[in-house]
């Protein structure tokens, strides 16, 4: 029987790459970091580190046999900077030591002479200077520049959102061992054991098959180790294959706060029109995207920004345009939501401003324009199995949101120094990598003569559950125990061409393949006990239910392990490999038109605040959520999802504020420094899912990761009322995250 991660963790059995025993003859590594934000590097002076006890090596991009480019993007995305500095933190050579002190006394010694030049920061002054990582995108319907004549009345503004650390519990950490034949076998922390590989196999100048990625687990990944993992394993295979000795790397807390990228800051501009009853007639917003110094992920999330702009809401004539804008920044990249979250942020923010402007509740314009069946999106596909106003008018009825808003008035009226609000959060959110080739999944399955089962997939298990999923599709689709259920680690030598576990799509694409590898299993099983049975010609009515073999609907004799054993003395495939890719998806980008996603997750939230208006701190006391999560594979898995996606969102609208200095180094780099939320912070949350089939998907099910996050947003207009109902003149900027600092400041504002 087989202990699931939950187990694992819960008793300290878990194993992480840190937690790997060190092989003989461990060398670690440790870079040499840019310490400006741009520059050109004038001379670097080894000689002090080289000298140093139990230094190995220091290994520079010279060392590199292959290509040093490590980009899917951009070929400047290098391993190891060779001239050009473009971001304080970015790689330029490696210590490599016979302890991690020694590599990182020595790495601090390496001394580099820079010529600095201009650097920037800002996304709209990397516009202004044009700094793109792309020429601009636009999507649009209908016809905006008519509609404005229209419209009743016609608000304009500005938004801003910050970044986000990621935070995983396990930092960026890989171990390379040199194999025979000049291969090698890398055990990374990465969402994309396929990318890393093929990445390893450019630089080192191998053959993809010469480079083994294994991942067992990560200890989270929210995106963070979706691309940027790649690095710090190249810089250990590179390493272990010059020294041909085993290489480890890990960045402590501090150095992987400041060397890594966040959720991308945006910059936006928005334009709505309504009617005078709260009807959205047309809707316009650009947005500046701060990517960082290289392209990494960013054009990409850009992308899914331009497919949220809409959110949950059907806008008859709207344009979006969206830029990637080039700072010397770290390089943002991947974060739950995938850029998603920023997109919804400035039509919220438009809404709020414009429902001032109609002296009408904001809730009403939201109810107004939420989604119905058959609706387009803004790229041309339609609305599906929409339930956008299901899980709106499920809140309403289920929490008495009337009442609950009347008795937050009453305590407003009574209370001078405390101040109530309640905002409401619907979402909607498309389900797919919008990149389609990466909409494919193989999985490996064995049967083996004792009726256990192991499953080799390309979804990496990183605290979401998938693993427990994969697990109950098998044993649904054998009915067997899942504890007979072992899924193996994520390893490109069993699964090739693997896609990246990201985009709330792991359990989907992986689940799908598996079950399409079982059944394959299935019906050579079935057949074995038509001839233990002697019903050859009545196969068809045979199936397994509960570990025994029922033909007709009856139970007979025959149970799962001697069906099994049976099997293999007859010569049975009890190994299938099955591949899944997604039906039905595409996207013209030349038009800007398609069906990008299989289907889109629908759902609902209202947020309860209460702010104290003497100090400017708040409470969130209260969330309550309606979710569209159709036939849950893990129901426990997916309200942990939801509560888990929550409260980094509400941390990203709140007291998550990422700030740099003049000259693009971090300040806050420490989690004493930068806050997530705790226990203490955390809300009441009630969730309830709509449970609504979902064909599109495994066993009917709904991916459940990213969507979740989206809820947080509303949190910070709940703050806005609050601070009105103490200070009615007060106007929010939309610049997020709401601090404290920011709250008190509204409080006592005058305009």
């Amino acid at each position: 029987m087989h202990a699931n991660d939950l187990e694992l963790h819960a008793q300290g059995r878990s194993v992480f790459v840190d937690d790997i025993v060190p092989p003989v003859g461990l060398l670690h590594a440790f870079p040499v970091v840019s310490t400006i934000a741009h520059g050109l590097i004038a001379s670097i002076d080894f000689s002090e580190a080289l000298a140093c006890s139990g230094v190995a090596s220091i290994v520079t991009a010279a060392d590199i046999p292959g290509v040093n480019n490590i980009g899917n993007v951009e070929a400047n995305e290098v391993l190891l900077a060779e001239q050009t500095v473009m971001y304080q933190g970015q790689p330029i050579a490696v210590v490599v030591a016979e302890s991690e002190s020694e590599a990182r006394h020595a790495a601090a010694l390496v001394q580099i002479n820079y010529r600095e030049l201009p650097a920037v920061f800002d996304a709209r002054e990397a516009h202004r200077q044009g700094l793109h990582i792309a020429p601009p995108r636009i999507f649009s319907l209908g016809d905006v520049e008519q509609a404005w004549q229209t419209c009743d009345d016609i608000i304009e503004g500005k938004t801003q959102s910050g970044a986000q650390e990621h935070v995983y519990l396990e930092t960026q950490t890989a171990l390379a061992y040199p194999l025979e034949n000049g291969g090698l076998r890398v055990v990374s922390a990465t969402q994309s054991p396929g990318m890393v590989q093929r990445v390893i196999a450019r630089v080192l100048n191998l053959a993809m098959t010469q480079v083994e990625v294994d991942v067992l687990r990560l200890g989270g990944g929210f995106g963070g180790k979706e691309e940027q993992a790649t690095t710090w394993a190249a810089i250990a295979a590179l390493a272990a294959s010059r020294l041909q000795r085993p290489v480890k790397i890990r960045l402590s807390r501090s150095d992987d706060m400041r060397w890594t990228g966040k959720r991308h800051p945006y910059d936006a501009d928005f334009k709505i029109g309504l009617t005078r009853s709260g009807k959205i007639l047309a809707y316009e917003v650009s947005f500046y995207q701060n990517a960082g110094a290289v392209a990494d992920l960013s054009l990409a999330i850009l992308e899914r920004t331009l497919f949220h702009a809409s959110n949950s809401y059907f806008i008859p004539n709207l344009r979006a345009t969206a830029v990637s804008c080039r700072t010397h920044l770290p390089p943002n990249t991947a974060f739950r939501g995938f850029g998603g979250p920023q997109a919804m942020f400035v039509l919220e923010s438009a809404i709020f401003k414009a429902a001032a402007a109609l002296q009408i509740d904001t809730a009403e314009i939201q109810r107004l324009n939420l989604l119905q069946e058959g609706q387009a999106f803004p790229y041309g596909m339609p609305a599906t199995e929409c339930r956008a106003g299901l899980c709106w008018e499920r809140l309403q009825e289920k929490h008495a949101l009337s009442r609950r808003q009347q008795a937050i008035n009453d305590f407003n009226a009574s209370h001078r120094l405390e101040k109530k609000a309640l905002a409401l959060m619907p979402i909607c959110f498309g389900i797919s990598f919008t990149a389609t080739f990466l909409n494919q999944a193989g999985a490996l399955v064995h049967v083996y003569a004792d009726g256990s089962v192991g499953v080799s997939c390309g979804a990496v298990e990183m605290g979401q559950g998938v693993k427990q999923k994969i697990r109950n599709i098998v044993a649904l689709t054998f009915s067997i125990v899942s504890d007979r259920v072992k899924v193996e680690s994520t390893n490109t030598s069993r699964i090739a061409n693997m896609s990246p576990t990201a985009a709330s799509v792991g359990a989907d694409l992986n689940g799908q393949a598996t079950s399409l590898a079982c059944r394959q299993i299935l019906q050579g099983l079935k057949k074995v006990a038509a001839g233990l049975l002697d019903i050859e010609a009545e196969a068809d009515k045979i199936a397994i239910e509960q570990e025994r073999v029922h033909f007709n609907g009856q139970p007979t004799a025959i149970g799962w392990n001697q069906l099994i054993s049976d099997a293999y003395l007859s010569r049975t495939a009890l190994s299938a490999h099955a591949h899944y890719a997604t039906p039905g998806v595409y996207f013209d980008r030349s038009k800007e038109q398609g069906r990008p996603f299989a289907y889109h997750v629908y759902g609902c939230a209202a947020i309860e605040v209460t702010v104290d208006c003497l100090r400017g701190i708040y409470r969130i006391d209260e969330v309550v959520i309606v979710h569209d999560g159709g036939k849950s594979l893990a129901p426990e898995v997916d309200l942990g999802q939801v509560e888990g996606g929550l409260m980094q969102g509400l941390g990203w609208m709140t007291i998550e504020d990422i700030r740099h200095d003049s000259q693009g180094r971090l300040l806050n780099d420490t989690l004493t420094a930068y806050k997530i939320p705790d226990i203490h912070f955390a809300p009441e949350i009630n969730v309830e899912f709509l449970a609504k089939d979902n064909p599109a998907a495994i066993l009917h099910s709904k991916a459940v990761g990213e969507p979740p996050f989206m809820y947080g947003i509303g949190v910070y207009f709940a703050l806005v009322k609050a601070i009105q109902a103490f200070n009615p003149a007060f106007e929010p900027e939309f610049s997020a995250p709401m601090t404290p600092e920011k709250v008190l400041l509204a409080l006592y504002s005058e305009t």
